[in-house]
């Protein structure tokens, strides 16, 4: 599950995009006053599925279904949480990498069965077919900000709060836009440095951004990376523009340029990561 210090990538969908029966459900979450503010859905969501697994990994829990709501002008919008997905992928992920024993331990193989049966489920679009919605609406990055998440939102875009209690730093923009500025970006690369892991990283965005409702929303929210940051620094931060200046070097052949956005932009999120090894 996310830590606090983490950033979000999400896509807000207009309830058309849903079936009747959750368009109904939806409408009758968000009247009832149930939807969770972004704020605040980082630590529900733990206490939510804890609550849920009880003392151990010994089975994959049913969730209730929560999302986060956005409403612009007469339209509303939700990303739901999918928390059954990430709890299948994260029992996935705490086996990779490590001695089969510790894998066990960690999480056993009973349950890797059945977290692996969800996960290919989703990325198969099984569930699509059966629940009327895509695979997942919000990714979670610890840490820091993924450098390919900048390519899909404005500097114009962004939205910021200094207030005390309320400091908030997010980018939100019409998933058409990102999904213009996504492919251009794959483009440019391709042709510029070729088939690298960053070319492919940004196209798996792209293709993500494609499984969402064409007027759905996307939102960068920095989430408690805030709270790391000075407010100097946050005021200042222009990595978009970075990661623009970048791609439009590379497309104008200008290669030192781009090399110093891209410098500038590693420098930067580097000294966030390493708060990690000092917590």
């Amino acid at each position: 599950m996310p830590s606090l210090f983490a950033s979000y990538l999400r896509v807000y969908e207009p309830l058309s995009a849903f079936d009747r029966e959750r368009q109904l459900y939806w409408r009758r979450y968000v009247k009832e006053g149930r939807a969770v503010a972004p704020a605040d859905g980082p630590d529900r969501q733990r206490t939510t599925v804890l609550a849920a697994l009880g003392a151990g990994w010994t089975r994959l829990p049913d969730l209730p279904d929560d999302a986060y709501v956005l409403e612009t002008d007469d339209t509303l919008l939700v990303c739901p949480w999918n928390l059954r997905f990430r709890i299948a992928e994260a029992a996935l992920e705490a086996r990779h990498g490590v001695p089969s024993v510790i894998a066990d331990a960690l999480v056993p193989p009973i349950l890797a069965g059945l977290a692996r049966a969800i996960v290919d489920d989703w990325r198969s679009g099984a569930t699509v077919l059966e629940r009327g919605m895509p695979r997942v609406h919000e990714q979670v990055a610890t840490w820091g900000v993924p450098l390919r998440w900048f390519v899909f939102v404005d500097q114009d875009e962004r939205e910021l709060s200094l207030r005390p209690g309320r400091r908030v730093l997010r980018y939100r923009t019409e998933i058409s836009r990102a999904r213009r500025r996504a492919h251009r970006a794959v483009s440019t690369l391709r042709r510029a440095v070729g088939e690298v892991p960053i070319t492919a990283a940004v196209e798996e965005g792209a293709r993500w951004l494609e499984d969402f409702h064409p007027r759905s929303v996307v939102e960068l929210d920095y989430g408690g990376l805030v709270d790391l940051l000075g407010d100097g620094t946050l005021t200042e931060d222009d990595s978009p523009g970075l990661v623009a200046a970048g791609l439009a070097g590379l497309a104008g052949g200008d290669t030192d340029g781009a090399t110093e956005a891209y410098e500038t932009l590693v420098a930067r999120w580097r000294a966030v990561h390493l708060l990690e090894r000092c917590n």
